[in-house]
């Protein structure tokens, strides 16, 4: 079940989804969160952000929207709270995938260089370029081939750590190609897609925002179609993320041309989605007849 994302070795398939998983202590009385593939925890900035006002959540019929707009302590607060938990996570084997967030080129750099000084355990960072809740940067960072080909330009020499490039649900084929030429490891997609969820009552948002994030179940056909497009314009791995709550979900993934697969709002509803859909995949991947899961990236016949 191990596989390779972009030079993160993981020893099964699975990771989390940032945003949704706290950062990994949060569950562990649930299971041993030793056991998942990796994590990714929630996206810091170099100084904290306030994120959006309430109410940032609300769900829907197969799926949640979320404005929450990248709430977080900023890098240096962030590992002084959570850095020696990371570490030990790292040392059970589950690796540590830090996001990086920032609301422009330099504050990205920023946020990386404070990562890559203060938190060694780290087995590689995400770029999160992709955010459509924030008021700026976010996903216009990622909006185009040029705009991402510039943040990741502006990354690369910071780490010679892994990094892998959170993807906004749109032009994948041509972002993927764009992000890879300037040295990107591998790529996760998608974020979510934008959506509005009207209160008929009041005839106002039920966000403090028009429009939010929609994921869950409700995106993970689109997610699936937008990996197999950028599995075919890229030869770097990719991590796939959206509505996985099965373990059929994930294989579904791993034929389009994912390495790796994020349980995300999975995690909102139940606290141990995660090692279920593993434990879910090593049964399909058996079922397949193969010896190496790895066998089965791409697998999809057109």
């Amino acid at each position: 079940m191990a596989v390779d994302l972009g030079g993160i070795r993981m020893k099964n398939p699975v990771n989390t989804a940032s945003g949704t998983f706290g950062n990994g202590w949060q569950f562990e009385g649930f299971y041993d969160v030793g056991e998942l593939g990796a994590i990714t925890t929630k996206g810091c900035a170099a100084e904290a952000w306030d994120g959006n006002p309430a109410p940032r959540m609300c769900e829907l019929p197969s799926g949640i929207m979320n404005s929450v707009g990248l709430q977080n302590p900023g890098v240096r607060a962030f590992i002084a709270s959570y850095g020696e938990y990371l570490a030990g996570l790292e040392e059970r084997g589950c690796r540590v995938i830090c996001q990086v967030a920032g609301h422009s080129i330099e504050e990205y750099v920023r946020a990386l260089e404070l990562f890559e000084d203060l938190a060694p355990f780290a087995s590689g960072f995400e770029i999160n370029i992709s955010c459509p809740n924030v008021s700026k940067g976010g996903a216009a960072m990622g909006a185009t081939p040029e705009a991402a080909a510039e943040v990741m330009a502006a990354v690369r020499p910071v780490t010679k750590r892994p990094i892998v490039v959170k993807m906004a649900p749109h032009d994948v084929g041509e972002i993927a190609r764009a992000l890879e030429s300037e040295g990107a490891d591998a790529l996760s997609l998608i974020n979510t897609i934008p959506g509005m969820a009207i209160d008929v009552r009041t005839c106002k948002s039920r966000l403090s925002r028009p429009t939010a994030g929609v994921s869950g179940p409700a995106i993970h056909a689109i997610a699936v179609r937008m990996v197999w497009e950028a599995h075919r314009a890229v030869s770097i791995p990719l991590c796939g993320i959206g509505g996985v709550t099965s373990g059929e979900d994930a294989a579904e993934f791993i034929l389009a041309g994912a390495t790796a697969v994020s349980v995300g709002t999975a995690n909102l509803v139940d606290p141990t989605a995660a090692p279920r859909v593993e434990r879910e995949l090593e049964a399909w991947a058996e079922s397949q007849g193969v010896s190496d899961i790895n066998e089965l990236i791409g697998a999809f016949e057109c």
